[in-house]
């Protein structure tokens, strides 16, 4: 089961956290006011209005300035050109995609172990991965850096997956492709992963010391597993490559948990963020209500923030 149907079932910066994916999201045609900042809805976002493209295309007209896709690199090769050519007629921006998808039912990779053949084809996946960015001019892909190995030491294998990521550097940095890694919350959703919050993402980030590695901060699992989400952004700001929200509990919309989305938009906007923000998340209430509750979430923390500047 791949992570988005889990989940369905439910700028450029100031300061160090250089370029983001599709760098400042540029203008293009839409029916509706273009949302000020760039979030991306994925497919099942706007599940009735038909497949991929269709949904891409509702999304723009909506005001949407980005997408993301989980699956792209799966995807059949004239699905992914369809998409690319999608987005750039829309003047949406490509997010993420993950470069490596883990074996979840086996908890696997551990990149950290002893099996230097996990790593190995970990690192053969990033190869693999470099075409695709290329067809859907993506700027950024997703990593999972793997599985803890409870027999050895954290630290041994903190080093291992700081060498591997080393490594992964080299391969996408002639290709200009940031990978992403992001730490997942163990207590509602991936048990048994080694990188679990932002700031151990930033160690291994400094410790690869490379503008092509950095970290994902998804703030459904940060709030889950650490939570004072705005003071741990700040600290870790120099390496964080990408944003992803979604609410807790319930992984769903902004408004339909604990998460203060319109504060986070606020302080996101202070540090002129103008990248993707991925909608990593599920609609709360089925059918077009719910795309329509959805579309609704977000201006709502886009537009409040719009007033408040003001």
């Amino acid at each position: 089961m791949s992570r988005r149907t889990v989940i369905a079932g439910g700028t450029m910066l100031a300061g160090g956290a250089a370029t983001l994916a599709g760098g400042a999201i540029g203008a293009g045609v839409s029916n509706a006011a273009r949302f000020s900042l760039g979030f991306a809805p994925h497919e099942g976002s706007f599940a009735s209005r038909g497949g991929l493209l269709e949904q891409i295309a509702y999304a723009a007209d909506q005001g949407f300035r980005a997408w993301e896709d989980n699956e792209a690199a799966a995807r059949p090769v004239a699905q992914q050109v369809a998409m690319a050519s999608a987005l750039s007629k829309r003047g949406m921006a490509m997010g993420v995609f993950v470069a490596s998808m883990p074996k979840w039912s086996q908890s696997r990779p551990v990149l950290g172990g002893k099996d230097d053949a996990e790593r190995e084809g970990f690192l053969a996946d990033l190869r693999a991965s470099i075409e695709v960015a290329k067809r859907l001019n993506a700027t950024h892909a997703t990593v999972v850096t793997g599985f803890l190995d409870s027999r050895l030491p954290n630290d041994i294998q903190t080093a291992r997956v700081i060498d591997v990521m080393r490594r992964a550097a080299d391969i996408v940095a002639p290709h200009k492709l940031t990978l992403v890694m992001e730490p997942l919350n163990t207590r509602t959703n991936h048990p048994g992963v080694f990188m679990q919050t932002i700031s151990q993402g930033y160690a291994v980030a400094r410790g690869v010391n490379s503008p092509y590695v950095k970290v994902l901060a998804d703030l459904y699992h940060e709030q889950i597993q650490s939570g004072n989400l705005i003071p741990t952004l700040g600290t870790c700001w120099d390496e964080v490559g990408y944003i992803q929200f979604g609410d807790n509990p319930g992984r769903n919309e902004p408004g339909t948990g604990e998460i203060n989305y319109a504060t986070i938009v606020r302080w996101l906007r202070a540090k002129r963020y103008g990248g993707v923000i991925g909608m990593e998340h599920g609609n709360s209430v089925a059918g077009r209500a719910g795309e329509d509750r959805l579309v609704a979430a977000y201006r709502t923390i886009d537009t409040a923030i719009e007033g408040e500047a003001k």
